[in-house]
């Protein structure tokens, strides 16, 4: 089954899709081995890896090279965020077929003009895209995809840019209309109202993405009650990454000895078991066994 399959029978069969937000190959398979039901490739985790501001810096190549990594690792759905899609129409028809080749189950495009900048940023430029050129790349999208299960995700930025809810609600109707396969509604504000505005007054019939960075005292339960099918913990592992390893660079430059450090990390073991390091042997084994029976062993 395709990994845009699996992902279409969670949203259908589970109350709620929780993804987690990955900037690597190894962020991406501890999201799966911790239980979410995907995998957030965020194009501001992965511009941090590369120490470069999230504002279209990176090219669409760099950034589908770290989400097909991804993919790779990971036996559950990856879920690309492409911004504003890399350019035009014809730019967004050449993603999704590139994405979707490569295993990714689908991808979430913004209607912000290009550069964007991260919607989060204070004072960031948070420019919107006219709806009629927005709904030129999602008819783009929805032409390119080569099977229907494929996840187009329309991300709604009305209330980041400070245009109101009338105005999020019209794009995100056409947005659906246009063929979009879920829409994901944005917002910076401290509390969740403003989303569970959204919710309560969507009419359409395509799931709800959100991300509750900001208004992270939200409750997984009040997201359910408010239909909300879809939510993304975006940025909180390389936040966290960053944390910690500033933390224990700062006492390992200072100590004597690394025995003088007494923060908790990753044992050897652990990293190996993600590597599949002890799987090499059992490989190397089966493929002794093969060649004894084909003689090339007595």
């Amino acid at each position: 089954m395709l990994q845009s399959e699996i992902l279409r029978k969670k949203l259908e069969s589970k109350s709620i899709v929780k993804v987690g937000g990955a900037f690597d190959s190894m962020s991406a398979k501890l999201v799966e081995v911790h239980g979410f039901d995907a995998v957030w490739a965020g194009s501001f985790a992965i511009s941090a890896t590369r120490a470069v501001p999230d504002a279209s810096i990176l090219t669409m190549t760099e950034f589908f090279d770290a989400a097909s990594n991804m993919a790779e690792t990971c036996e559950i759905p990856v879920i690309a965020d492409c911004d504003t899609g890399y350019g035009g129409p014809t730019n967004v028809s050449h993603m999704v077929k590139k994405y979707e080749n490569a295993g990714i189950a689908g991808v979430c495009i913004e209607d912000k003009t290009f550069p964007k900048q991260n919607s989060l940023l204070e004072n960031g430029k948070n420019e919107l895209l006219s709806e009629k050129d927005f709904v030129s790349k999602i008819l783009a999208a929805k032409k390119a995809k080569q099977n229907n299960a494929f996840m187009v995700i329309a991300r709604v930025e009305a209330l980041i840019s400070g245009k109101g809810m009338a105005e999020a609600m019209k794009r995100a109707t056409a947005y659906e209309e246009s063929g979009a396969d879920a829409i994901l509604i944005h917002s910076k504000k401290k509390t969740p109202e403003e989303i569970f505005e959204f919710s309560e007054k969507w009419n359409g019939n395509v799931p709800i993405v959100v991300v509750p960075t900001t208004y992270d005292s939200v409750g997984i339960d009040e997201l359910i009650a408010h239909k909300i099918k879809m939510v993304i913990h975006a940025n909180q592992t390389l936040r966290v990454a960053h944390y910690y390893m500033s933390k224990i660079l700062k006492k390992m430059n200072a100590a004597n000895s690394l025995s003088d450090i007494k923060e908790p990390m990753s044992s050897m073991e652990d990293i190996f078991e993600i590597q599949e390091m002890y799987d090499i042997e059992s490989k190397e084994k089966e493929i002794e066994e093969e060649l004894k029976k084909l003689g090339y062993i007595s």
